[in-house]
């Protein structure tokens, strides 16, 4: 098994004059009068954007400041099928020796950056809460993690390589916690590796189809009959919303990655749109600085493989078995109203899920959002009164 390799970002300074005079050179769209957000990223954002990464934004102190707040690695993991792919990701035990591993697992379009807010929070020693030690995966394609060379590296290998290199830091045993694609991942996980090495996992992204009359004729009943809650009304109304005015980067994705490709790997200020207007539409009016929108861009921008790689998990995706598979280890499910998707919770019942949390606030980017709100989550979900208490065996969370 190889070995683990210390990791400092650090984008060869050619990069950044190529990425300003990209930026110089940039053309923009007309755009109608009194558009607002209806037609997409408002040209007015983008243009104050633009011009901020061209003549004001530090990269540099953006990535001195990741370097120092996370302790970043990487490692060659084999994928049956697929080779060696050299993957980076984030690491940090917590001073409990007993504290719990978990893989935190990202999506798009985000990267591990997203552990940054709740890294600080899980490693936390305290008599009143279980602790974790923390292992955020960039996903193949994504971030400085190697990608795929060869078509069909779909949701199975995703959650393969995850696995593995949690095996490879020596967690025979460990929770998960993810949402968007991290979300979909730990479930494999859950599917794939659960019982023996995956105990538990938690998903700040639950995701069902509405009720069947053939595959779930009582829940189906259930459905027809059931009041829904005015949480559980907003919610289907928000999923629809999104369905209808924001499922077009998921029909390209899906169907013509490479076609969308050219753009975002040649334009900075179209991968810019392309991000901003989902970090906006996807949170619950999140107050983004510049400086973060263009850190998270950036980090696709600089990324080892440009970011087309990240996109084609959506064509794999559609191309490959997306049957569900059953799920037997304890689960968790945070709900926050303006997700991409917010289903009724009774859609999910199942003997192995284990704990709820409704939440008033808070969005698709939890982690990054209400990083508080998520942690406290875990911490009850874990925690010597909560229902997955103890299932990582001699990793209870708490200090001996």
């Amino acid at each position: 098994m190889s070995s683990e390799t210390p990791f400092k970002i650090a984008v060869p300074d050619e990069d950044i004059v190529v990425l300003k005079q990209k930026l110089n050179l940039t053309r923009f769209p007309d755009e109608l009068q009194d558009a607002g957000r209806d037609y997409g990223a408002p040209l007015s954002d983008i243009q104050r954007l633009v011009a901020y990464w061209k003549d004001g934004y530090d990269w540099r102190k953006r990535e001195a400041e990741l370097n120092a707040e996370l302790p970043q690695f990487t490692r060659d993991i084999e994928v049956e099928g697929f080779g060696s792919l050299n993957v980076h990701y984030i690491h940090k035990k917590s001073s409990v020796s007993t504290a719990i591993p978990l893989l935190f697992v990202h999506g798009w379009p985000g990267s591990f950056l997203e552990v940054r807010k709740i890294l600080p929070l899980l490693v936390q020693e305290s008599p009143e809460h279980p602790s974790f030690h923390v292992v955020a995966i960039g996903l193949p394609g994504f971030g400085f993690s190697e990608a795929p060379k060869k078509r069909g590296f779909a949701i199975a290998q995703y959650a393969e390589v995850s696995h593995r290199l949690m095996l490879a830091l020596g967690y025979n045993e460990y929770a998960t916690q993810g949402g968007d694609w991290g979300a979909v991942i730990t479930r494999r996980i859950a599917a794939n590796y659960g019982q023996k090495h995956n105990k538990a996992w938690h998903s700040n992204m639950p995701l069902a189809m509405p009720p069947h009359p053939w595959n779930s004729p009582m829940l189906y009943l259930r459905h027809l009959i059931t009041s829904l809650t005015p949480a559980e009304k907003a919610g289907l109304e928000r999923t629809q919303w999104i369905q209808n005015e924001g499922q077009g980067y998921f029909i390209e994705q899906s169907t013509q990655p490479q076609t969308l490709g050219y753009s975002l790997a040649d334009s900075p200020a179209g991968l810019l749109g392309w991000i901003y207007e989902k970090l906006v539409n996807w949170t619950d009016e999140y107050p983004w600085t510049d400086d973060e929108v263009l850190t998270w861009v950036s980090i696709y921008w600089f990324s080892r493989s440009g970011p087309a790689a990240s996109v084609r998990i959506y064509y794999e995706f559609m191309k490959s078995d997306r049957a569900p598979l059953p799920i037997k280890i304890p689960t968790g499910y945070s709900y926050f109203p303006n997700d991409i998707m917010v289903i009724p919770r009774f859609w999910l019942r199942a003997p192995n899920v284990v704990f709820e949390s409704q939440h008033e606030s808070g969005g698709h980017f939890a982690a990054y959002e209400c990083p508080a709100a998520l942690v406290g989550d875990l911490r009850k979900m874990f925690g010597k009164s909560g229902p997955a208490f103890g299932v990582v065996s001699s990793h209870e969370g708490f200090k001996l």
